[in-house]
């Protein structure tokens, strides 16, 4: 499974294999929050934010996500700088990808999350959640924000081929 399996969205559009569940993952430094699709792939909803650990405990969570919801490839956000470049938290984000990709043959996409955890902290500022509650789902719900984002896009693309 050491194979990279890193694929952009319009060549997982493209596949065969390009039906049933993703999942969305926000890769923070303290935490990762995860999203889950529905299997016409055209919503998203935030499932966990898993507190990070070792690799291999952060690895096994999400291996056991994968299966119990049948996931077919992963949306992982990757958090470019304003101006499009790459900072410390983007190799960061895949040199994640890159170990997991040695624990799972399914496709791992990525998508700009640039403006997701803003967002997502703006909707929670205006449903005036409170402060402890905004700290304890703002990475599931930036996860949601990006699978979103690829779902829309994923629904454009099958519009157009």
């Amino acid at each position: 499974m050491n194979k990279e399996t890193n694929i952009s969205l319009e060549e997982y559009v493209s596949s065969s294999n390009s039906i049933g569940r993703l999942a969305g993952l926000d890769y923070g430094t303290k935490t990762i929050g995860v999203s889950i699709s529905d299997t016409l792939q055209t919503i998203s909803s935030g499932l966990e934010t898993i507190k990070r650990t070792k690799f291999k405990n952060d690895a096994a969570r999400l291996l056991e996500i994968i299966e119990e919801h049948e996931v077919t490839a992963l949306v992982i956000g990757l958090p470019l700088n304003m101006d499009g470049s790459e900072g410390p938290r983007v190799q960061s984000t895949k040199a994640f990808a890159r170990n997991l990709s040695g624990v799972t043959p399914l496709p791992l996409i990525f998508w700009d999350e640039r403006m997701s955890t803003q967002a997502a902290e703006r909707t929670l500022l205006e449903a005036d959640s409170s402060r402890k509650r905004r700290k304890e789902v703002i990475d599931k719900m930036a996860a949601t924000y990006i699978l979103q984002g690829a779902l829309d896009r994923i629904a454009a693309l099958k519009q157009t081929s």
